[in-house]
């Protein structure tokens, strides 16, 4: 189902940002699309590593507890298939999708939508919002403060890359993997333009600095 709220502000531009420690060269097409050379930035290890890090770290804040866990997609899609296997108390995992649509007539605010797989159970639930890059935090900082008039017990937010600098609202994630900086990166769910290289194992940074969606 969805639920539609108007916000006066834009929609995060969710680009991509990068790190550059490890440089490779490597080219990905899919059914035709242009091929963009890419440059690894964060291996597949060391995603993993931190990955298991988290889910560990999640594990001791949450005993006791049944996290409800709330996927954003489409860029949270592979890091939270890891995370959740790296946590050991239980979970409820759930999909929500933001989608913006532009108002007519010129109105100064847009209206959000906002997909759930299927209506969670929010009320005295402890919710975990999983992200994977948190850019400008205005999706964000919107979805946490609805889940909170929702009725949940507690709202923490998780993310695999925080481009801090990018900020436009004051939200500082609970739990984070890497903080990056300026480029575009793709892979580890993460698209291209053409929506292609998600199915990457590292997270590259694409040499002509297309956003990603």
């Amino acid at each position: 189902m969805a639920f539609a709220a108007r916000i006066n502000a834009r929609p995060d531009t969710n680009r991509t940002p990068t790190t550059g420690w490890v440089s490779r060269e490597a080219d990905k097409s899919m059914n035709g699309a242009r091929v963009e050379p890419l440059r690894q930035v964060i291996g597949a290890e060391q995603i993993q590593k931190r990955v298991k890090e988290l889910g560990r770290q999640i594990s001791d804040d949450y005993k006791g507890k049944t996290i409800q866990m709330l996927a954003v997609l489409e860029n949270s899609f592979m890091f939270v298939a890891d995370l959740v296997r790296a946590i050991d108390v239980p979970v409820v995992c759930q999909f929500i999708k933001p989608k913006y649509s532009h108002t007519q007539g010129g109105a100064a605010s847009d209206v959000m939508e906002i997909f759930f797989s299927h209506e969670p159970d929010i009320r005295g639930q402890h919710i975990l919002l999983v992200e994977g890059l948190v850019h400008s935090g205005v999706t964000t900082e919107f979805l946490m403060a609805d889940l909170r008039a929702r009725g949940a017990a507690s709202v923490k937010l998780v993310t695999l890359l925080d481009r801090q600098s990018a900020r436009r609202v004051l939200l500082q994630p609970d739990y984070f993997g890497f903080l990056v900086d300026d480029a575009y990166l793709v892979g580890y769910g993460l698209g291209a333009v053409e929506q292609t290289n998600r199915n990457l194992a590292y997270l590259a940074a694409a040499s002509s600095g297309a956003p990603v969606t």
